[in-house]
């Protein structure tokens, strides 16, 4: 398979692939990884890479999930995963290593998904344009001059330009439906308690705050929802 070949399919149409051994996970990680590498560098969508531990969940065996073999970027922002650094955009958290993984991250890796990076984001999500200090600023890939919007600019950025079919994404005030919108893309903000917040942080800014994504394909947003959702032990909200 090619870029070409890999553009043509949204998430749930790779992992039938997969499923139909018509592609392995570690070819489309590949390519995934290779579209990174050629269009990051003027996007500035992936700001952390962690491709050795996708190959490594790839190596040592991906569960049976609906989007298995998929690969899968997490926002920097709020988002856990054990041994790796979620800085939330800040200089201030620049060393913050996490020693588990978010109920969302344990959901998403159950699914089947690959995650091999994380996506810029405002310093703490606090703007409807992604950029900080930290890392700079994300562009928009249909026009380098025009902003991914805010704050899950990274993440629609990836997707826009064909890094990943879809992505993880918050939304407070709009940081999903945002960049959703500069980026032509599928984004919607799920209802209070619809998806956990945890293990540590059960609710965000009094529950305005929720995890979801952003696509190119409605089912594909419908169906992250679906391996997301449901309440977790200590959820503010259910």
């Amino acid at each position: 398979m090619n870029f070409e070949q890999y553009r043509k399919f949204d998430a749930i149409g790779l992992a039938e692939l997969v499923n139909a051994g018509k592609a392995s996970a570690a070819e489309l990680l590949d390519i995934a990884i290779a579209r990174t590498e050629a269009v990051n560098p003027k996007v500035n969508a992936v700001v952390l890479e962690h491709y050795d531990m996708a190959r490594a969940a790839i190596e040592n065996g991906l569960p049976d999930g609906p989007f298995t073999g998929v690969p899968y970027v997490l926002k920097d922002l709020g988002s856990a995963v054990k041994g790796t650094v979620t800085t939330d955009g800040s200089v201030f958290n620049k060393d913050n290593v996490y020693d588990f993984d978010s109920t969302l991250t344990e959901r998403y890796k159950k699914a089947g998904l690959v995650i091999f990076g994380k996506t810029n984001s405002p310093e703490f999500g606090g703007s409807p344009s992604t950029e900080n200090t930290l890392f700079g600023a994300t562009h928009n890939p249909w026009n380098l001059q025009r902003s991914a919007g805010g704050s899950s600019g990274g993440s629609a950025a990836a997707v826009a330009a064909g890094i990943v079919p879809a992505a993880h994404a918050t939304d407070g005030g709009g940081s999903i439906r945002i960049p959703a919108s500069c980026c032509g893309l599928i984004g919607m903000k799920p209802t209070r308690g619809r998806v956990p917040q945890g293990p540590k942080s059960y609710e965000k800014f009094s529950g305005l705050t929720m995890q979801h994504a952003v696509s190119r394909s409605v089912r594909d947003n419908a169906a992250l929802l679906d391996i997301s959702q449901g309440p977790e032990l200590g959820d503010a909200y259910a």
